[in-house]
């Protein structure tokens, strides 16, 4: 299912190669309570793979929204997808002759002053790789240790130097790697995991991260660590529990709804919140239901008669536009443009909340209390009411809140160099 204006400290040279925590201690004093905030490109690719065509001569069109980390000493930058639906940080290694890699930025151990070959699996082995599958296609590598950073906000952490890239999907992409944001249990050790490493240090204003996506050029999508923006939100935020143990940002859907009424296709589902991924997936047997119970009519001409699409998770009703779940083609042709996918137990079946749901909703993901919180999006020109609380629904009343450190401050510092 996989597949962001980041900083590094430039230290000095000849005690941070030695003690890489002196580095990560520079960042800690001062910092407590701090948030950064990164804006994030929004890029339309297409892909005429074989693999993710629904119908017959069409051209799958694939949203990705990508910022910028930095990687070793001095920084080197990195275009990166910030994905909740993989664990790790992958970027291009110098010596990967794939052409996936060779047409990207690699990053050069030989150039960091404070890089370290780790093992990337315990009992230790140094010279042993790993290879990670997505939806299609596949990254080996060997794993590294240095410092990333998120703006002024740096971590000394693992991560994954590609070797090996297959060229379906990662030569058509724009960006470098991928930045996994994943819970903690999708990686090999908290090393790996960014999350646990922001958490354990202590520096974040709130422990949080936060996702806005718009579809809008003119609009700014962007991703925040430490703080909750109460700005992106046109409603109150409602949490849910997150459940499962794969890693996933996974949650129950109790089950879709047509004009807020339950159709009984996929009742106490799971689901998972990704940024990685570029449409709504789900099993072949839901899909199936679903295609059928909407009745859409191949030549459009229904198009406007369409029940409002949503999911009912925590009693709320999160509805979808019409042209987040049908893709009509200019009118020519109609068809569900939900993707058949079928996630095998134990992590599945699965389905997978992308883009076109994040757009809609603000997204807050909390590790600290093991929820997710759903906001309605705020964009500008549009007038909410997506989102519906029905009478009955259960009280948010009791629900953990993200703590706030009280002498938070918050930055807004833009990418430079220390």
């Amino acid at each position: 299912m996989a597949c962001k204006t980041w900083l590094v400290a430039v230290v000095l040279a000849a005690s941070s190669a030695c003690c890489p925590a002196l580095l990560v201690d520079k960042y800690r004093q001062g910092r407590l309570g701090t948030s950064i905030t990164v804006s994030l490109k929004r890029r339309v690719m297409r892909s005429a793979s074989k693999l993710e065509m629904k119908r017959p001569r069409q051209i799958e069109p694939k949203l990705a929204y990508y910022g910028t980390v930095n990687v070793g000493t001095p920084g080197q930058p990195f275009t990166v997808i910030f994905d909740t639906g993989s664990g790790n940080l992958i970027v291009p290694g110098h010596r990967c002759r794939s052409p996936a890699c060779v047409k990207h930025v690699r990053f050069d151990v030989k150039n960091s002053s404070t890089a370290k070959r780790v093992s990337c699996s315990s009992p230790e082995d140094f010279t042993g790789k790993v290879t990670i599958n997505f939806g299609i296609g596949s990254v080996s590598g060997q794993c590294w240790q240095d410092v990333v950073c998120l703006q002024g906000l740096c971590s000394q952490g693992n991560f994954i130097v590609s070797t090996r890239e297959s060229n379906d999907p990662f030569l058509e992409f724009s960006f470098d790697g991928i930045l996994g944001l994943a819970r903690p249990q999708m990686t090999s050790s908290d090393k790996f995991s960014l999350i646990s490493r922001l958490l354990g240090q202590g520096v974040l204003r709130q422990p949080v991260f936060t996702v806005f996506l718009s579809e809008m050029d003119d609009e700014v999508s962007e991703v925040s660590f430490g703080q909750i923006n109460y700005e992106r939100a046109a409603s109150e935020i409602f949490w849910a529990p997150v459940s499962g143990s794969s890693g996933y940002w996974e949650i129950k859907i109790q089950d879709i709804t047509f004009n807020g009424e339950d159709q009984n296709i996929c009742q106490n589902c799971k689901a998972a919140v990704d940024t990685g991924m570029s449409m709504i997936t789900g099993p072949t047997v839901v899909i199936d239901k679903l295609e059928e119970a909407m009745g859409l009519r191949s030549d459009c001409k229904n198009y406007h008669q369409l029940p409002r699409l949503g999911f009912r998770i925590q009693g709320r009703i999160f509805n979808l536009l019409p042209r987040d779940v049908i893709d009509n083609g200019g009118m020519v042709y109609c068809a569900v443009s939900f993707v058949k996918l079928d996630v095998p137990p134990p992590k599945g079946p699965l389905l997978v909340l992308g883009i076109p749901f994040l757009t809609r909703y603000y997204t807050v993901f909390d590790e600290e209390n093991g929820q997710l919180g759903f906001a309605e999006a705020k964009h500008a020109g549009t007038a909410p009411g997506l989102l519906e609380v029905p009478a009955g629904a259960p009280s948010q009343e009791g629900n953990p809140l993200p703590h706030t450190r009280p002498d938070g401050k918050i930055s807004r510092t833009q990418l430079r160099s220390e």
